[in-house]
């Protein structure tokens, strides 16, 4: 039963970032107007200045929503999920 558990946990984490991130409004076609990414991108253009600075928290989430995540990515997540899986 750990064992089901803990795989539960790794996929339902690899799955749920791409799904949470999308609801934000970090989409394939860009940030959705209105949403919780708009406002961070306007937060983050007004603090430099202008423009999102390359490699900041807000051009990051907008690549994995366009791209997804590494592979690596996806392994990390996958393993702290099974983790936490098997912690429940």
């Amino acid at each position: 039963m750990e064992a089901v558990t803990a795989a539960i946990g790794g996929v339902v984490a690899v799955t749920a970032a791409p799904i949470a991130l999308g609801a934000m409004g970090f989409t394939g076609t860009g940030i959705a107007a209105a949403s919780i990414a708009a406002k961070m991108m306007s937060a983050a253009a007004i603090a430099n200045g202008g423009g999102v600075a390359a490699g900041s928290l807000v051009a990051t989430l907008q690549s994995v929503g366009v791209v997804g995540l590494s592979t690596s990515t996806n392994i990390v997540l996958g393993t702290v999920g099974t983790a936490v899986g098997a912690l429940l």
